[in-house]
């Protein structure tokens, strides 16, 4: 605070100060503000030190709280983006499923019109086969007789004897050359 002198009776009375009591009072106000900003700025260094050291702290913990909301809007983030990404995910799956089973399906029955057997079928004459096989190996085997055999055999014999007579030169018949034709 600035110290205020004291005005004597006849200085209130006129309302004047002289020019000396006014450069003194002038001087003492400039010594009290020097002395005021030597004493802030004492305190300011012994002080400051710590008031830097408490804004650093302060500073620290404030980055840390920033830290963690930021990498908990980013753990959110990365969730939805997972859960979007595997709901795209089943539905495109889902689609293809579809896909294959049209291209399957349209392909089957391109092939049942050309004739080909599907897997169902192939399977079915695999166990009607496998069934007609121990039928077989169940029934009783009845002997043949000879003349039987042999005229089983007579007609394999005889073919191969006419593919061999065939095959000779000698036993074949001439070619004729046919005649011109006339036109008419």
């Amino acid at each position: 605070m600035v110290i205020k002198s004291k005005k004597t009776a006849a200085e209130q009375a006129t309302g004047t100060h002289t020019g000396a009591q006014l450069a003194q009072s002038v001087k003492e106000s400039a010594q009290q503000i020097w002395l005021a900003g030597l004493g802030a700025f004492s305190k300011a260094q012994a002080e400051g030190g710590k008031v830097f050291e408490t804004l650093v702290k302060d500073g620290l913990g404030l980055q840390r709280k920033t830290q963690a909301a930021a990498e908990e809007k980013m753990a959110e983030a990365t969730h939805k983006m997972t859960d979007m990404a595997s709901g795209l995910s089943s539905k495109a799956t889902g689609q293809w499923d579809k896909l294959e089973n049209i291209f399957e399906d349209r392909v089957a029955k391109a092939l049942n019109k050309l004739g080909v057997p599907s897997a169902k079928d192939v399977q079915a004459l695999t166990r009607r086969v496998d069934e007609l096989s121990k039928q077989i190996q169940k029934a009783p085997v009845k002997p043949v007789a000879k003349a039987a055999v042999k005229a089983a055999d007579a007609p394999a014999a005889l073919a191969a004897k006419k593919a061999v007579a065939a095959k000779s030169p000698a036993t074949k018949p001439a070619v004729k050359r046919a005649a011109p034709r006339k036109s008419a």
